[in-house]
């Protein structure tokens, strides 16, 4: 498979206080990454120095064999789309319009969109299956629809790998299923995919590989079988884990029960 995303002794954070300890990370075609954490420990962060909007502290990035401070704008949309956690600051435009937005860093400065760009348009919403949106305003949609949209623009970009933010935030439980199978349908097709999650059974149902944040500034990285278990899950979280299995063999995270409280005789 090829490789995407090759990231080495990656420190990564603000006023020079790395939030991890160096990590290593790679990506190839056909692969997801899922990238776990406790509030604030920094994937957002992660994603915007892999983007190149925030500086590494050290190490490297390297996007499809080229470093990340190697390639212009243009180079860059076209090895990695971005799909941040609410993508909704273009409510007022339609959904062919907005998903248009993902072509903007392939055109040269000043040029119109052309042929070319409409029909990644198309296909875009075509794969995303939202051809009977196209002239719906965003602010018209259902969020688990916005999600959608966004992924289509990032999608319209034609690049070869996704990085999302939580794309299953504030999403009800059918459209949760529905990002995470998306995601998994756009990897069988040979791009690559890395997104932040707080939820073990996302990271389970849709990832290949997990990143996971440890206690103490460390990380994680490796098989989401490995990863994506009632221990480390437990060190992640500071609260005990379960685990039970689904009918068909497949394991369902949950918090441990409380204790019931003790109830003195009275």
């Amino acid at each position: 498979m090829a490789e995407l995303l090759r990231a080495r002794a990656l420190a990564f954070g603000y006023d020079r206080r790395a939030l991890t300890a160096p990590i290593d990370l790679d990506l190839h075609a056909g692969e997801i990454v899922a990238v776990l954490g406790p509030n604030g420990s920094g994937k957002s962060t992660l994603f915007r120095t892999l983007l190149g909007t925030v500086a590494p502290l050290s190490g490297s990035v390297h996007w499809g064999g080229r470093a990340l401070v190697e390639l212009a704008p243009h180079e860059l949309a076209a090895r990695v789309a971005w799909v941040p956690q609410q993508p909704g600051a273009a409510f007022e435009f339609s959904v062919e319009q907005y998903v248009m937005l993902g072509r903007l860093g392939r055109l040269a400065p000043g040029a119109a969109p052309g042929r070319a760009d409409r029909e990644a348009v198309a296909r875009a919403i075509e794969r995303l299956g939202l051809e009977r949106f196209r002239a719906r305003l965003l602010s018209k949609m259902s969020g688990g629809e916005r999600q959608l949209a966004a992924i289509a623009r990032a999608l319209a970009q034609q690049a070869s790998t996704l990085l999302l933010d939580e794309p299953t935030a504030s999403l009800d439980f059918g459209n949760q299923g529905r990002v995470l199978d998306t995601l998994r349908s756009l990897a069988a097709d040979g791009l690559g995919i890395a997104y932040a999650t707080h939820d073990p059974n996302h990271a389970l149902r849709a990832g290949t590989n997990a990143l996971v944040y440890l206690p103490g500034g460390k990380t994680a990285f490796g098989p989401v079988d490995d990863l994506i278990e009632p221990g480390v899950l437990t060190c992640v979280y500071g609260v005990q884990v379960e685990a039970a299995r689904t009918e068909g063999g497949r394991p369902v995270f949950a918090l441990a029960a409380a204790p019931a409280p003790h109830r003195g005789e009275g």
